[in-house]
């Protein structure tokens, strides 16, 4: 990993530092880039609500080979883990490897660890239309993510994923504010319950609506017949002044579990962020800039290696906590919550 960190770093030189700690600090406000929107504090928040949570370290147990897979939307993932939708290799990245190779490096990659990537969306088109052409070669492994489109755009493009074979699919509703796109003659809106269950209907494929930060959305998704969320707040790339994603996931989640399923992301580092979510209540967790310098620094050998070690983490953190099953996990391995 080390080497793949150096060659990213060259690689991406002036977008992202690569930082030894990957915390919004150095590369406030670099939107485009790997940065965090304004002074970058929706970023350092979803860093500083995870690295505010502590375990409680127990060891007068029997596990010893716990179970990290988990079933979820119908697929069976070896550790509950996705790559976030990401995209834009030029102007968020360097460059200096394609996007078709950026893709295919997640898609793959992910693959053959027995985990899913994501693919993003934005302009140019090739961003989306390089994504659907490497998940329909996968036979349909990833899911492809949207932006909430105006209308003619947004059907368009969901006539495009179904050609892909992905029978999972998603839009990034966090991303309805991006008025650069607007600039640009290709407006992104907020959705009512209502445009999304229509939405919804129009489609085959399973459903996930990204960008939720409260219990009120939440909801919305529930009653539009979404099958799942992911509590996010785009990497802190949208919207200044934000609370980090472990801060409110588990309200969310008290209002929801159960009827939905939960993902989240944001400032996921490790596998005991991974875990931490997880006794938080989400049902798996989505990890963003990680996979992209992964990807960037060693293509798809990189992204294996970075799934190898975000397991490692896990297995280890849920053994010093006394966690059989990622399937079961309790808020009591948290501190203040026994």
């Amino acid at each position: 990993m080390e080497e793949i960190y150096n060659n990213a770093r060259k690689l991406m030189k002036g977008y992202c530092k690569v930082c030894r700690e990957c915390n919004g600090n150095a590369c406030v406000g670099e939107v485009p880039g790997m940065g965090g929107v304004g002074t970058a504090s929706s970023f350092k928040s979803n860093i500083k609500a995870l690295n505010q949570i502590n375990f409680n370290m127990r060891l007068v147990h029997d596990v010893v080979e716990p179970d990290l897979s988990v079933s979820i939307l119908g697929k069976e993932l070896s550790i509950p883990v996705l790559a976030a939708p990401i995209g834009g290799v030029s102007f968020n990245m360097g460059g200096k490897i394609s996007e078709e190779e950026y893709i295919k490096s997640i898609i793959y990659g992910c693959r053959e660890k027995g985990i899913i990537g994501c693919t993003g969306d934005g302009v140019p088109d090739i961003i989306h239309e390089t994504a659907l052409d490497v998940i329909k070669n996968a036979d349909g492994h990833g899911i492809p993510f949207i932006k909430p489109w105006e209308d003619k755009e947004l059907f368009e493009k969901l006539d495009k994923v179904k050609n892909s074979c992905a029978d999972i699919m998603g839009i990034d509703i966090d991303a309805a504010g991006l008025i650069t796109l607007k600039k640009m003659g290709r407006p992104v809106t907020p959705k009512t319950v209502e445009k999304l269950g229509h939405i919804i209907k129009s489609i085959s494929s399973k459903f996930i609506l990204k960008g939720v930060m409260t219990r009120q959305d939440a909801m919305a998704a529930v009653n539009a017949g979404a099958d799942a969320i992911v509590v996010s707040n785009h990497g802190g790339r949208v919207l200044d002044s934000t609370p980090g994603t472990a801060a409110v996931l588990p309200d969310i989640c008290d209002v929801v579990k159960e009827k939905i399923t939960v993902l989240v992301d944001g400032g996921v580092r490790t596998g005991a962020d991974v875990l931490k979510l997880l006794a938080l209540g989400a049902d798996a967790v989505m990890i963003g800039r990680p996979f992209s310098v992964a990807a960037v620094g060693g293509l798809q050998e990189g992204v294996e290696l970075y799934i190898d070690k975000i397991r490692t983490e896990l297995e280890q953190a849920m053994v010093l906590t006394g966690v059989a099953s990622v399937k079961n996990v309790s808020n009591t391995i948290l501190n203040g919550f026994e």
